[in-house]
């Protein structure tokens, strides 16, 4: 039966016929291995959006270089698994129900916890799986059958017993500290949760008069408001201007309560006045001095960023207006002594944007270097590499600096965390279950921690607790520890690196457990405690002028959109020919156009195909075997395609083993464009043409040799764009293909025998020739039916043999109507071109334009001097020498001598012209 395609490729139609499929038939689900497997694995995990999340040209890109690797690996044999979820994102979601109880009129507390609870989970049922829906249309060939959520029972499990072993080993602690505060959000959030923003604010100078003296000691401040909890002024002891002030006291303005003067390093003779306040209940660094001197902790502020009753007749008032209040109260009782403009970094809450407070707060910590201190060996030691490699050492940077972890939330979404107050005696009790009755005193009075667990601490652990942790499982010995991580910068420090510490921790006990051999047939590998072998960062996506995507600025490119103008394919090969590694991307919709126009001509090639076949040999399907050993060298082109079919595999398999996208796509493009569509398929177009028996047989082979070649540059191109090669290959096979999809079959390998030199450098001379006889036929403008006829120098026998034996393909493809080989260089003719293999000389009666062919002569020696000045720089340099294979040296040798016979036959033809 004949092939059948479309007349148009419209990508919409085929993308949601295939999507469906994949995920129907099961395509990329993978059961666990039997023991005695012995493939290869290959492990992914998704970084999980979050449920509140929709996609973003981040994740478009994420989940693109994501898929492009899954695809490649599984398609060369790997047991391939990818592995899909969300996150509950405690603050984004309870957020969103918020919002939507507040469009009824009702407060989360009106409801309760539970009853609140339950409306999130309601919440999470009708909105919660958008963004996966959104990768399920994309083709995303993750594992959906085991998809999990962070709130899963068994996830809750483990996270649990996560956090009461750290407590059992001493790394989780519970005290009074000074954490960020999101008054908005109603809870602590981490350093890393909290967007500095450079502002222009100011600088209040407030004078304190010293307690039975005439002098006042003067101190600076942004936050004035917060001077109502000051507990002492500190100078430093070396500072000669205080020395007979230390151990005296201060009236502390508007409150009237005496503090001390004391000596702490915190405050730098060299800045200011070299006296500051200390207020150890809304400043990390005075907290300490606090520590340090034992004073006391007066916190003003309540969770809602409201002056409390320690604020004295301050107290209900907002924190602006009580520093507005507070600075005219001093200014009336002549405290304020000036203010001045003052730049300063303003925290606010990555999630909603409301200015951060320090506070005093009574919060869980984890004491994170003895985890920090193995991660770190875990990436020095090669364990663990972040590809680029920049990021290696920011990542230990920040590593090597880091503070305890403030794991607990004042939110009711998320996982609440294990511990139970004792009503009657306070006991605090962390346990695995609900205990009956206090541990200490016996009383049933007991009372779970309202707080929750950071959204950071559950995801930290997915790598070995998606694979059934704490149980023993065949899955933790197969698919543990995973194979790369491919990731965003911004996330490095909130999941990579709590995943690593998480990972070497618990996997590093986990696998000294004798009886997870006998449970789960573990083999011992090394280093097997680390989460993944591999990081590779991605870069950021941004607008057409590299400006960063904002709803601020309006430049927010949404990928949806993209998609439904252009198609997934356009989309996923437009991201990937512009990811170089360590380079943001400039989203360009013209080049996704370009890429629109690229799987249009794959289509157009495809049904050209299909129309020759259907006449010369109908049923005609891809042979068995390689590519190579199902292709028949019957001609220069023939010989040519495959070595270029070979070269190229070779070039993106390499690419791809180092994550250079950029470089996979665009070989595959610069193929299956230029040198397949634009030369095979034109040269091979008389030999599909028969009348007789023997151009009937030369017919059969070119459409042999064509199906073969198409079926391995399909699957070349698939993990790229994975719609229209699924569509063309089933097509291929008229829909009873030996697989179910081209995403289970082989992915093509490089056959270095076909690899041919010579073909190739005979069929650039012949492409140099046919390329310069049209440019000049352009220049002239010799109408397109026009035939002309072609003077040809050749100086060595064996080109001009090529050229006579491919003198059809010369005269139909460049529209020439005889070819004439002389002797001498033809080069100070009009209407000839110069190489460094041939003169050609373009018959044609037209005056020549001398300015226009001086100016285009002048541009070809610009270009010729600076790659020659380049191929010298190259040459001249030793290391460089010492380094690069021995071909890619003999190769700009060659070129040096070709660019010099071009220098001196441009300038000779200059001169000719009288060019200036």
């Amino acid at each position: 039966m004949p092939h059948e395609l479309p007349k148009s490729y419209e990508p919409g139609a085929i993308e949601t016929r295939w999507a469906e499929y994949w995920i129907k038939e099961k395509l990329f689900s993978v059961p666990t291995p039997p023991e005695g497997e012995t493939r290869p694995v290959f492990t992914l995990l998704l970084p999980p959006p979050n449920v509140t999340g929709r996609l973003h040209m981040g994740h478009m890109l994420n989940q693109t270089q994501m898929d492009i690797i899954v695809r490649w690996h599984r398609m060369r044999g790997f047991i391939t698994l990818w592995l899909p979820g969300t996150d509950h994102a405690g603050i984004a979601t309870q957020m969103m129900v918020e919002r939507q109880l507040a469009k009824e009129g009702k407060k989360r507390r009106d409801l309760g916890r539970e009853k609140f609870i339950e409306r999130v989970w309601e919440w999470k049922k009708l909105y919660g799986g958008a963004i996966l829906d959104q990768m399920k249309r994309l083709g995303a060939s993750v594992d959906w059958d085991r998809e999990y959520f962070t709130m899963d029972e068994n996830l809750s499990r483990a996270v649990r017993e996560v956090f009461v072993r750290l407590y059992e080993e001493g790394l989780i602690y519970r005290g009074k500290y000074i954490v960020n505060w999101c008054p908005r959000c109603e809870t602590a959030i981490s350093d890393l949760e909290v967007k500095h923003e450079e502002v222009v604010g100011k600088l209040w100078e407030i004078r304190y008069p010293v307690v039975g003296t005439n002098q006042f000691i003067t101190v600076a401040t942004t936050r004035p408001e917060t001077m109502l909890g000051d507990t002492a002024i500190a100078v430093n002891a070396k500072d000669e201007r205080y020395t007979h002030l230390q151990g005296k006291k201060v009236l502390l303005p508007l409150m009237n309560r005496e503090i001390p003067i004391i000596t702490d390093e915190l405050a730098q003779p060299e800045f200011g006045t070299g006296a500051v306040k200390v207020t150890p209940a809304h400043d990390p660094n005075d907290f300490q001095a606090g520590k340090r001197h034992n004073l006391p902790q007066i916190d003003v502020m309540d969770e809602h960023a409201h002056m409390n009753q320690n604020a004295g007749p301050f107290a209900g008032l907002d924190r602006y207006e009580a520093r507005k209040r507070v600075l005219a109260d001093l200014q009336e009782q002549g405290f304020l002594v000036g203010e001045k403009d003052h730049t300063l970094a303003l925290g606010k809450c990555d999630r909603c944007g409301t200015v951060v407070e320090p506070r005093l707060s009574e919060q869980w910590f984890i004491k994170i270097k003895p985890l920090a201190d193995r991660a770190i060996k875990a990436v020095e030691s090669g364990e663990i590499t972040i590809v680029p490699d920049n990021y290696r050492q920011i990542y230990l940077n920040w590593m090597n600096n880091i503070y305890d972890w403030c794991i607990s939330r004042q939110l009711w979404w998320g996982h609440r965390i294990p511990a139970w107050t004792c009503d009657s005696c306070k006991e605090v009790i962390v346990a695995r279950e609900a205990p009956a009755k206090c541990t200490k005193c016996g009383s049933a009075k007991l009372e779970q921690v309202s707080d929750v667990l950071d959204t950071w601490f559950s995801s930290g652990l997915l790598p070995f607790t998606t694979l059934g942790w704490p149980e023993k499982t065949r899955d933790q010995a197969v698919f543990y520890p995973t194979t790369l991580l491919i990731t965003a910068y911004e996330i490095l420090f909130f999941w990579v690196a709590r995943m690593i510490m998480f990972g070497c921790h618990f996997m590093e006990a986990h696998k000294q457990d004798p009886a997870l051999k006998k449970a789960s047939g573990w083999e011992e590998k090394k280093d097997d405690s680390v989460p993944f072998r591999q990081v590779y960062i991605h870069a950021l996506v941004r607008d057409a002028d590299r400006q960063k995507m904002s709803k601020t600025k309006g430049n927010v490119i949404d990928p949806l959109e993209i998609i439904e103008r252009f198609g997934t394919d356009a989309t996923r090969f437009t991201l990937a020919a512009m990811a170089a590694p360590g380079t943001d991307i400039a989203f360009s919709e013209s080049r996704t156009d370009g890429y629109r126009a690229f799987a249009n001509k794959i289509w157009n090639a495809a049904r050209f195909m299909f129309m020759n076949v259907d006449r010369v040999e109908p049923g005609l399907r891809p042979g068995t075997g390689s590519e190579s050993a199902s292709f028949h060298l019957e001609t220069l082109e023939d010989r040519w395609i495959l070595s270029r079919f070979n070269r190229v595999t070779a070039e993106v398999n390499d690419a791809l083993t180092t994550y250079r996208f950029h470089e996979a796509a665009n070989r595959i493009y610069d193929f299956f464009w230029g040198e397949f569509c634009d030369w095979y398929l034109e040269l091979i177009k008389p030999r599909l043409n028969f009348e007789d028996g023997a151009n009937r047989t030369q017919a059969r082979i070119a459409c042999g040799n064509l199906v073969n070649l198409f079926d391995g540059a399909l699957r070349l191109l698939h993990p790229v764009m994975p719609f229209i090669t699924e569509e063309i290959w089933q097509a291929l096979y008229e829909g009873n293909p030996p697989l179910k999809s081209i995403a289970l079959a082989g992915y093509p390998q490089p056959d270095e025998r076909r690899f041919d030199l010579s073909a190739e450098t005979e069929m650039a001379i012949l492409q140099d020739l046919i390329v310069n006889v049209r440019n000049v036929r352009a220049e002239f403008k010799v109408e397109p039916k026009v035939k002309v006829p072609l003077e040809v120098f050749a100086p060595d026998p064996a080109i001009r043999v090529m050229i006579e034996q491919n003198r059809g393909a010369v005269e139909r493809l460049a529209n020439v109507e005889k070819i004439a080989f002389v002797e001498g260089s033809l080069d100070k003719r009009a209407g000839a071109r110069s190489t460094a293999r041939f003169d050609v000389h373009v018959l044609y009666e037209r005056k020549i334009d001398v300015a226009a062919e001086c100016e285009r002569l002048k541009k070809d020696l610009e270009k010729f001097d600076k790659e020659f000045a380049n191929n010298q720089r190259q040459l001249s340099n030793e290391q460089f020498l010492a380094k690069a294979p021995e071909k890619v040296v003999e190769g700009l040798r060659k070129r040096a001598q070709e660019l010099t016979v071009l220098i001196d036959k441009t300038k000779s033809k200059m001169k000719e012209l009288g060019c200036k």
